[in-house]
């Protein structure tokens, strides 16, 4: 897990998230109530399929734009259920709550570095990748 996790309100513009992910070198930021709690997620590609790609207002609030509700796990979470949730639910990164706070996130680098076996680390990053992408992609390519 990293333990510090890129934030932001719901009412940020998409030019700022932008912005702030490339500023702290993300591409994911979790949009928070103002509790603290998290209340959409999103993503560079995101920004690029359903702003840039759109045409879309760089002023647009990025709630618009976000998933939700999240996809959350706790820090009690081991590896394989960890990659299982993110398999199941076709997401890359999961953010972790404690105490229904949000710690940290786990992200595929996260899920290769702990899986202590190099083989075991490729097989639930290239799992977990396969099943976020989006279906027209193998279908487009014959898979």
């Amino acid at each position: 897990m990293t333990g510090s996790v890129v934030t932001t309100s719901p009412r940020s513009s998409v030019r700022a998230v932008a912005e702030l992910m490339r500023e702290r070198n993300v591409g994911s930021v979790v949009l928070v109530d103002d509790d603290g709690r998290p209340v959409g997620f999103i993503t560079d590609r995101d920004l690029a399929v359903g702003v840039l790609a759109e045409g879309r207002d760089g002023a647009d609030p990025v709630e618009g734009f976000a998933s939700a509700p999240v996809v959350t796990a706790t820090p009690e979470l081991d590896l394989r259920e960890a990659a299982a949730l993110m398999v199941a639910h076709g997401i890359r990164r999961l953010p972790v709550l404690d105490g229904g706070r949000l710690s940290g996130i786990v992200t595929l680098d996260d899920l290769a570095a702990r899986a202590g076996d190099p083989e075991l680390g490729h097989s639930l990053t290239a799992e977990i990748t396969r099943a976020a992408l989006p279906d027209f992609y193998f279908h487009d390519r014959g898979g």
